[in-house]
C-alpha cells in the first residue's frame, strides 16, 4: 500500500486533493470535486474539520509529477 502525502506541485490550499489524486493515479480535478460533494453532503462543518486535521497528520511528500534532471548530466 502506497503512503499518502500531501503534494507540493499540484495543491491549491493545502495539497491533500493533489496527493490522493497521485496516489490513486487520478485526476486531481476529479478529487477536488468529489471532496466538495462530500462537504455539501456534510453540511461543510464537519467536512472542513477533517481537512484542516488531515493537513495537521499528513506529511508534505516529494514532488512525483516533476522530472528533475541532474546537473551534472545536462546537455
Amino acid at each position: 500500500m502506497e503512503k499518502l502525502f500531501r503534494s507540493r506541485s499540484d495543491s491549491k490550499i493545502a495539497g491533500i486533493c493533489g496527493g490522493l489524486g497521485e496516489m490513486l493515479n487520478v485526476d486531481p480535478t476529479v478529487v477536488r470535486l468529489a471532496m466538495i460533494f462530500a462537504a455539501l453532503l456534510t453540511v461543510i462543518f464537519p467536512f472542513v474539520i477533517i481537512y484542516i486535521v488531515g493537513w495537521i497528520i499528513i506529511p508534505e511528500g516529494n514532488s512525483r509529477n516533476v522530472q528533475v534532471k541532474d546537473p551534472a548530466t545536462a546537455d
